[in-house]
C-alpha cells in the first residue's frame, strides 16, 4: 500500500440513536408487529384502550367504528409535529411558558414592579398682580416656619374677601388709543 492510498481512507462511526428516532418495541432485528411505536403512540394506545374498556356500554351498539377510530388515532400520532416540535416537547414548552412570572425574569429572578406610593404636593393660585403694583419692587419672600409642611384642606381655604380691584390706566399704545376713542377725543 502506498502512503497516498492510506491517507485517503476515512472512517465514520454512527450510533443507532442518531440514525433512528427514539422508539419502543425494536430489539436487534426483531420488532413488534406494526411497530416500532413512538411514546405518543403508546400513550394514545393505553389511554384510548382504557377509555374504550370503561365506556363499552356507551359505544357497543356502534360496532367496530370506535375501535377503528382508536387504531386510526394511534396511527395518526406516529410522527406528529407542532410547529416542528414533538408533542411532548411542545407540551413542556407551553407548560414552562404558563409557569413563567408575568413580568419575566431579570438575572434568573422574577421581575416585579415596585410598590406604589403617593406623591404629595400642593400649589396656590393667586390673582395676577396689577400693573401699578408690578412697578413697585416687591419685598423678598418670607418663609413661614410655623406652618406644617402639608396643611389640611380646610386650612388652605381663605375666608377673607379679595381686595377690590384698583382701576388701571391703559398700558399699551393700542389701549391708549381705545381709551382716547371712548372719551370722544379720537380721530374723526
Amino acid at each position: 500500500m502506498s502512503a497516498a492510498a492510506t491517507a485517503g481512507r476515512v472512517g465514520r462511526f454512527y450510533t443507532s440513536a442518531r440514525r433512528h428516532p427514539w422508539v419502543l418495541g425494536k430489539v436487534a432485528d426483531w420488532k413488534i408487529p406494526l411497530g416500532p411505536y413512538t411514546p405518543a403512540q403508546i400513550a394514545v394506545a393505553v389511554g384510548g384502550g382504557f377509555l374504550l374498556v370503561k365506556t363499552i356500554s356507551w359505544w357497543s351498539m356502534l360496532g367496530p367504528i370506535p375501535i377503528a377510530a382508536w387504531l386510526l388515532a394511534i396511527w395518526a400520532v406516529r410522527r406528529p409535529k407542532i410547529r416542528g416540535r414533538a408533542p411532548m416537547q411542545a407540551a413542556l414548552g407551553w407548560g414552562l411558558l404558563i409557569w413563567q412570572p408575568q413580568g419575566g425574569r431579570i438575572g434568573g429572578r422574577a421581575a416585579r414592579d415596585r410598590a406604589p406610593h403617593s406623591l404629595l404636593g400642593g400649589f396656590t393660585i393667586e390673582d395676577t398682580p396689577s400693573p401699578a403694583l408690578a412697578a413697585t419692587p416687591s419685598r423678598p419672600a418670607q418663609r413661614h416656619t410655623s406652618r406644617a409642611p402639608y396643611p389640611s384642606p380646610s386650612a388652605r381655604r381663605r375666608t377673607e374677601p379679595a381686595a377690590p380691584a384698583v382701576p388701571v390706566g391703559p398700558v399699551s399704545g393700542v389701549q391708549q388709543l381705545l381709551a382716547l376713542a371712548e372719551q370722544g377725543g379720537g380721530v374723526q
